[in-house]
């Protein structure tokens, strides 16, 4: 396996899947700006949303891949055990499904109790998440077929299913003017719709490799059994950041628009974790689960040291470009329509923190990665339960003094203290060690990444006058900038040799 190229193909089509997505949360927020109406859809939406995160960006891989990858030998007992978990999950996703579609109310108000006092908003979120909540059932068997595709290293199909939720949704938001208020029904309808044409999808690929025959009567043998005994544990460790949103959501829906600030903000830092995290943890997963069964310590500790250094070269520059550019960033991509200048402060403010946090959230996806593919799920799975907790207390008791901005501060505090015990764990178990390689490579990302940011904070500020809300071309002189910016910090690293070109062709 080539983990840069893998990883290249991975995130490439995981870019163009977030850049339309940028393009559907823009013509969002032009039609719905930070109102009621956008409130209760982002309520509907980011259930489903957080499942899909939970599911298909590496966390049913964490359960599923090495157990699958390690019967890849024996064609028929492969077949068998991932019949036996595909059984399982359409008859477990159906009665979730129908259970909540009878209690959606009850689930809505739970999910955001903020909207209890305004009646119509309430209503709204109720009816719309009962027409996403399918979405789930669709979404997470298509997520099983990624992960199959992902045991074979077929990594490119999976990473671009995604595009399809994206392109429908715009393709809706393009006749925004014309719908109104209905809009939020038609795109609510479109999610749903979009889980089935990605389960369809991937079908077509995944049946050269696996052909699902569906079962009423199942056999429950011990994989089985090991797969769903890990698999809580992966999707609340693997998952842990996605979690903490949905409970900042929670939280902040007891504050009119502070669930859209958080949303858009949320957008922002995404594409950055879905390359250094998601990207990196899913491609080196596979192949880290093969060589731990066949005890290749040499090669265990060169994939953990390099995923490790790879995910600081992406994370770090990013969180520094977004700390020192997140109010540009907000307006030139959402300031538009129905999305004012308040809505562009508070959204960059909480963007800003998130920023601090960033390469946490990647690190867990890599440290979790390491405990998954020695399929221990029970120490990621503790840490992330303490984290979230630690992100709930905080959040809770300074909400009502500082209002929605301590959600990203909590998300963010919470991240690092989940990160560095996972560290610690790992050191702790002698599961990790730092290679010299590393460690001097390490130094010099620190280094490209300070001037980078140096540089970047000076042509922020020559161009300051095109990032004012009123300029209609910001979003162009911003992508610019970014441009610029990725140019000089790709210059001075290899200058530095924080990145040699020969690291592209190696191995593992």
């Amino acid at each position: 396996m080539n983990l840069i190229k893998s990883t290249g193909t991975f995130s490439f089509f995981t870019i163009i899947s977030r850049l339309l997505g940028y393009l559907r949360d823009i013509l969002i927020a032009i039609f719905l700006g930070a109102g009621p109406l956008a409130d209760a859809f982002f309520v509907a939406f980011r259930i489903p949303n957080t499942f899909r995160r939970l599911f298909s960006e590496g966390t049913f891989n964490a359960a599923f891949v090495p157990s699958y990858s390690s019967l890849l030998n024996n064609k028929k007992e492969s077949q068998k055990f991932a019949n036996n978990i595909f059984n399982l999950l359409i008859i477990g996703l159906f009665f979730l499904v129908l259970v909540i579609e009878i209690m959606m109310p009850l689930f809505v108000f739970l999910i955001a109790p903020g909207f209890d006092g305004d009646f119509q908003k309430m209503e709204l979120a109720i009816t719309l998440t009962r027409i996403t909540f399918p979405f789930l059932m669709f979404i997470s068997l298509a997520s099983f077929f990624s992960a199959i595709l992902n045991s074979h290293n077929k990594f490119a199909i999976a990473s671009a299913a995604p595009i399809i939720l994206n392109i429908l949704l715009i393709g809706v938001l393009l006749f925004g003017r014309i719908l109104n208020d209905q809009l939020v029904y038609y795109l609510s309808y479109v999610v749903t719709l979009s889980g089935i044409v990605q389960f369809i999808f991937l079908y077509f690929f995944v049946k050269k490799y696996f052909s699902p025959k569906f079962k009423l009567y199942i056999k429950i043998d011990s994989k089985v059994k090991i797969f769903f005994r890990k698999l809580l544990p992966s999707i609340f460790s693997s998952g842990v950041t996605q979690i903490n949103i949905l409970i900042g959501t929670i939280i902040a829906s007891f504050q009119a628009s502070a669930v859209s600030y958080l949303y858009y903000a949320d957008r922002i830092y995404q594409i950055n974790l879905a390359i250094a995290g998601i990207a990196i943890g899913t491609v080196i997963l596979p192949q880290l689960s093969k060589h731990i069964q066949s005890n290749k310590k040499e090669k265990i500790n060169l994939i953990q040291n390099k995923a490790l250094e790879l995910s600081l070269f992406l994370s770090i520059p990013a969180a520094i470009a977004l700390l020192i550019a997140s109010e540009e960033i907000i307006s030139s991509l959402f300031g538009y329509g129905s999305f004012d200048e308040l809505s562009v402060k508070n959204s960059a403010k909480a963007l800003f923190y998130f920023a601090i946090g960033l390469p946490a959230f990647s690190l867990i996806k890599i440290f979790s990665a390491f405990f998954f593919a020695r399929h221990n799920t029970k120490i990621p799975f503790y840490i992330s339960l303490i984290s979230v907790l630690l992100n709930v207390f905080i959040s809770i008791i300074f909400f009502k003094e500082i209002g929605f901005i301590i959600i990203p501060i909590a998300t963010t505090i919470s991240s690092w203290f989940n990160a560095i015990l996972l560290f610690i764990f790992l050191k702790i178990k002698d599961l990790f060690s730092f290679n010299l390689i590393f460690i001097n490579r390490f130094i010099k990302i620190l280094i490209s990444s300070i001037l980078m940011g140096i540089f970047f904070n000076y042509i922020i500020h020559f161009f300051n006058d095109k990032f004012i809300y009123q300029e209609s071309l910001k979003g162009i002189y911003l992508v610019g900038v970014v441009i610029l910016g990725l140019m000089f910090y790709l210059l001075i690293a290899i200058l530095i040799k924080a990145f040699k070109r020969s690291d592209i062709n190696l191995n593992y």
